[in-house]
């Protein structure tokens, strides 16, 4: 979901400059809210688990999308599938431009020895660069952010309104690497509770996440646990309304970037370097693990290398750290 989440700045500029232009997103059919505040967008679903599975499903998909008359196809995924589709495509000699992923470079920044640490292009920026080739070049320095949504009556069900600032918390992520112990951010979670200032929304996905944030929910006075209770068009509703987001190296922090909303993250065995940092938020928002005692770090892109030794790389950020953050992103 991240990866999706992280079109949309791009997209918003792209067009913003070509207005003109109308964009098939082929994703997950879930995914569909991500884009539904962009203008002349539309998305079209990949059912690559059975329609468009293998290589006859795919080209049946590249038979469905002619339909659509399409001009040009940016790939931004640049993996197997999407490859045969650009050998399909070229039989019609339809324009096919693809991301470059660095992987290169990122093999080089994640490596164990002769690790060479420098920040990399950004995502959203090969984003950019793959429309650029396309000839549509996209300038990420001014880019018009999502408009605040409005709640959904279920949300405002959910969380009576009133004068506290609201928390977003989304404490999961895929890899253990990349996840903050839960005992820890339970800590945190108590020490913003005990304020009495804030109310803390709890972001998850899955019948054991929402175990886990139903169990956090019943030990927090301040705490109300939204996964499994809307939809993902009334999450992203939700969302936009935070006044702090607070994510793991994860979707939700792409998520709420997308609205501006400040967001917090927490850095495992990853590292904002890869490239996948938040769109347009400050670096100091970025809580590291300890480099000096963690000096592997980043040992993967996506947090699922876990050098022995590592699995409390996450610990060497304190609870207290990650609260004094927030209060200072929330203090005027």
């Amino acid at each position: 979901m991240g990866d999706v989440a992280m079109a949309v700045p791009v997209l918003s500029v792209l067009l913003a400059k070509n207005p003109e232009l109308k964009i098939t997103i082929l994703t997950k059919k879930a995914f569909t809210p991500i884009f539904s505040a962009l203008k002349n967008v539309e998305v079209y679903e990949a059912d690559v688990k059975k329609r468009h599975k293998g290589l006859i499903g795919l080209w049946r998909l590249h038979q469905e999308l002619n339909k659509l008359q399409i001009d040009a196809v940016a790939d931004l995924h640049n993996v197997l599938r999407s490859r045969i589709l650009k050998k399909y495509f070229a039989l019609d000699k339809i324009p096919f431009a693809q991301i470059d992923k660095g992987r290169a470079e990122k093999k080089a920044l994640t490596r164990a020895k002769n690790k060479n640490f420098q920040q990399l292009k950004s995502t959203h920026q090969r984003y950019a660069d793959v429309f650029a080739e396309l000839g549509f070049p996209v300038d990420l320095s001014n880019v018009n952010l999502l408009e605040r949504q409005s709640l959904s009556d279920k949300a405002l069900e959910l969380i009576a309104q009133d004068a506290k600032k609201w928390i977003g918390i989304a404490p999961f992520a895929a890899h253990e690497g990349k996840m903050y112990p839960l005992d820890l951010m339970k800590k945190v979670i108590q020490a913003l509770s005990n304020t009495e200032k804030y109310k803390i929304l709890l972001f998850g996905g899955g019948a054991n996440e929402i175990q886990q944030l139903e169990a956090i929910e019943k030990e927090s006075k301040s705490a109300i646990n939204m996964a499994g209770k809307l939809t993902l068009s009334e999450e992203l509703g939700l969302i936009s309304n935070l006044d702090v987001m607070l994510s793991m190296d994860s979707g939700n922090s792409h998520l709420a970037a997308n609205y501006g909303i400040p967001v917090i993250t927490i850095w495992g065995v990853t590292h904002p370097y890869a490239g996948f940092y938040p769109f347009n938020q400050p670096l100091e928002n970025a809580l590291l693990a300890n480099k000096t005692l963690f000096p592997l770090i980043p040992t993967s892109v996506y947090g699922n290398k876990l050098p022995k030794g590592y699995e409390k790389a996450m610990e060497s950020i304190s609870p207290s750290a990650i609260v004094a953050k927030i209060e200072q992103v929330l203090t005027p």
